[in-house]
């Protein structure tokens, strides 16, 4: 049998802060944040609600398990606090002192980042990855494939 939700609901206050409102609970957590969970495959299941000390209020299976204005805020949480551009592009691929400095073309426009080591590629296909850089930022391919013939090269060696 599903666990009910406990959120009962998600706004923002003046300031633009993520306000929680729990089931039960009679003041709502303020400054809360919202985090995906593994699988990143399916983005909207297991998502983190947490506090602004980073403690876990609920993990909800599911983004439909919440009231319609509430999954409106959770959604755009997650897309404006979670830097999370597309490489569409791959223009350079240089390995210096064992680390990878790679220059993309991403749906937020150029970008170069550095990966220290595989333990910072997150295959989850045969042809999408995950790829999170020196300051902890994430950036998805999405298919490996949808890259030109010069950029498949340079990023064939993560899959």
């Amino acid at each position: 049998m599903p666990k009910e939700c406990p959120i009962e609901s998600l706004t923002w206050n003046s300031i633009g802060q993520l306000i929680v409102r729990v089931k039960g609970r009679e003041q709502p957590y303020l400054e809360a944040k919202v985090a995906r969970c593994f699988p990143w495959s399916v983005p909207e299941t297991y998502i983190s609600i947490r506090d602004k000390d980073g403690k876990e209020i609920a993990l909800l299976n599911s983004a439909d398990d919440l009231d319609a204005a509430s999954k409106e805020v959770l959604l755009r949480e997650l897309k404006e606090k979670m830097f999370a551009p597309k490489i569409l592009r791959v223009a350079d691929c240089k390995d210096e002192f064992g680390v990878t400095s790679l220059t993309a073309e991403t749906d937020r426009g150029m970008v170069t980042f550095q990966i220290r080591s595989r333990d910072d590629v997150r295959v989850l296909s045969e042809t999408r990855a995950l790829f999170r850089d020196a300051d902890g930022n994430t950036y998805e391919l999405a298919d490996l494939n949808a890259l030109d013939a010069a950029g498949r090269k340079r990023m064939q060696d993560y899959f």
